[in-house]
């Protein structure tokens, strides 16, 4: 369905951007407009925006040539969705306590349009209390969406949330899908952690961002997304039901009570555990080595894997990797019995990082997926999982 969509650009770096997204929303047929403050004119060209989009660009208020048919309400009226992205903290405040001082500001107080905010800032910011409240009061008003920040490294130099999604994934957001509509997808994400003693742990170095890519992507596509997550800094997605664990055995005993209709194991989750786990923190004596006394963790997607036909889940592995891929990964879905398994080199920078590629493979085929932002490689996972599983006896 072709969409009227009104883009609003604030101050921001990660403006750039938005010629991109522009041209996604017209090649599906969508119709784009866009405003912009005066700020944002320092890091985006009105002239590059007017070329992408083949309309005039505003930004004055009180342009007499517009005005004189009330252009602002005309624009207002027009829109189906407006999207303020970036949207920094400056305009966030504004929009939070009804502050209309530019265009772009008193176009969000006269549309009826389904509002998207991309919060775009530096990391502290972001965190701020004031900023956090702003984006409370601004989440719960009606037909409001506010679009999660992505997390890495900033054009400040800091690592962190606050970057603006990529032009794939605002798109999405304005035009999801929604052919998970009623799935119950679990996912798992994140590391685990086994005790060694009330201090420390064994772990390892997901950061459960593709994981959280996965459920957030399904959950706007109409899933019911369950998240069984391990210890992470990520913030919930929208629409998610999430479950924190720490241990293998946490996560096997909330797999098994919400395995779902699709089961998709992208948790790092350890092989072992610490066998007799020290009731207090341990000290070092002298130069004598520590040793630790190591018992196997239960197979967590095995065990899912090997439930009864008629509460067995399609399930989803993943094969992390730093040699022999594909090899690996194959003989890891044939020996635990998976419907699909995702082949991802760890031999590189991967672990934190905001971009992957990674390869599914089925009994009957492989399929390659090039290196892209985590979010995009979530939905055409996404893609290719549900259209597996519509093959099945269990389809929706």
């Amino acid at each position: 369905m072709t969409q009227n969509i009104l883009i609003g650009i604030s101050g921001g770096i990660a403006a750039y951007k938005i010629p991109h997204l522009v041209r996604l929303l017209k090649k599906q047929g969508d119709n784009v407009r866009i405003v912009h403050t005066a700020h944002a004119a320092h890091f985006i060209s009105p002239t590059t925006l007017q070329a992408v989009s083949g309309e005039a660009v505003r930004h004055d208020l009180f342009d007499p040539a517009a005005e004189q048919g009330m252009g602002h309400i005309e624009l207002a009226r027009w829109a189906d969705a407006y999207l303020i992205a970036p949207a920094t903290a400056n305009i966030l405040g504004k929009l939070a306590h009804g502050i209309a001082d530019d265009l772009l500001t008193t176009l969000y107080l006269a549309t009826n349009a389904h509002i998207y905010l991309a919060p775009t800032m530096n990391c502290h910011m972001l965190a701020h209390p004031a900023v956090q409240a702003n984006l409370a009061t601004l989440a719960a008003r009606e037909k409001h969406t506010v679009i999660p920040s992505d997390s890495g490294a900033q054009a400040c130099g800091d690592i962190g949330a606050g970057r603006l999604p990529e032009p794939e994934t605002l798109r999405d957001w304005l035009t999801p899908k929604r052919d998970w509509q009623d799935i119950h997808l679990t996912v798992t994400a994140g590391p685990t952690r086994e005790a060694i003693d009330p201090v420390r742990y064994l772990s390892n170095h997901s950061s459960g961002k593709m994981g959280y890519a996965l459920a957030a992507a399904a959950a706007r596509r109409g899933a019911i997304v369950t998240l069984i997550s391990g210890p992470t800094a990520l913030p919930t997605p929208p629409g998610v039901t999430r479950i924190n664990i720490e241990s293998a055995e946490d996560l096997l005993a909330a797999a098994l009570a919400h395995p779902g209709d699709i089961y998709l194991s992208a948790a790092a989750v350890a092989d072992y555990r610490v066998a007799h786990p020290a009731a207090q923190k341990q000290k070092k004596q002298g130069d004598a080595p520590l040793t630790l006394a190591l018992v196997q963790n239960p197979d967590v997607i095995a065990t899912i894997a090997a439930l009864p036909p008629e509460t067995r889940p399609y399930t989803v592995g993943f094969a992390a990797e730093t040699e022999n891929l594909l090899v690996y990964a194959r003989a890891k879905r044939a020996r635990k019995n998976l419907d699909l398994i995702i082949a991802n080199d760890v031999s590189g920078d991967v672990f934190g990082a905001d971009d992957n590629s990674a390869t599914l493979i089925s009994a009957e085929r492989e399929i390659p997926l090039p290196r892209q932002s985590k979010s995009a490689l979530a939905e055409s996972l996404l893609d290719h999982i549900r259209a597996a599983y519509s093959q099945t006896s269990k389809k929706s």
